[in-house]
């Protein structure tokens, strides 16, 4: 098979493997190579490809559901947004990018004055969280605050990602992707994007 049909393969079952089951791209991928049979050692597609066919996907399968589940979403991260709006909070990902279904977390990015202060302000207002290390912006670990947070408007208990990085990195944060996309936003652009839809 050429390389070129491989990689749409790979891609095409990534996204269906992101959208009916929740998986962030970089497991999605990996796993597609499980599903298809493929060494692991097979170059994976690039993110761009995966994304395209998320969205071939849920446009096929998903038309009638997706767009109101994006809007809870956007609604739940735009509401935990002005929470923590000290800490100028960035939403990214699917559910920024438009390509988030109900199975999705929602990722936000808080740039702090002190790494310790989101966490502080979590355990002040009783919100129960569980501390992680997850890969950050370039790939590198940044610790990360995990919450169960309901969205009314699915019935269903969502999990939020608190991001945290200095107040120096949000600089570097907000330079155009790959596609010459902001790849986050902060809550005027999410209250832009949900007046829009």
């Amino acid at each position: 098979m050429p390389a070129t049909s491989l990689s749409a393969e790979i891609a095409s079952t990534a996204a269906r493997l992101a959208v009916e089951e929740g998986l962030e791209w970089g497991p999605a991928k990996r796993r597609a190579l499980r599903v298809l049979g493929l060494p692991a050692r097979t170059p994976l597609p690039d993110n761009t490809l995966v994304e395209a066919a998320v969205r071939e996907h849920l446009a096929l399968f998903c038309a009638d559901t997706q767009p109101r589940e994006l809007r809870a979403l956007r609604r739940l991260a735009l509401a935990w947004m002005e929470r923590l709006a000290e800490f100028r909070p960035h939403l990214g990902g699917a559910v920024w990018h438009g390509t988030a279904t109900r199975l999705s977390d929602i990722y936000l990015q808080l740039f702090c004055d002190d790494p310790k202060s989101a966490e502080i302000a979590l355990i002040n207002h009783n919100v129960e969280y569980e501390p992680r290390t997850v890969p950050g912006l370039h790939g590198a670990p940044v610790e990360a605050l995990s919450i169960s947070s309901l969205a009314p408007e699915l019935g269903e208990a969502i999990g939020v990602h608190l991001l945290i990085y200095d107040l120096d990195d949000l600089r570097g944060a907000l330079r155009p992707d790959a596609q010459g996309r902001t790849p986050r936003g902060d809550i005027a652009a999410v209250r832009q994007l949900l007046a829009a839809a």
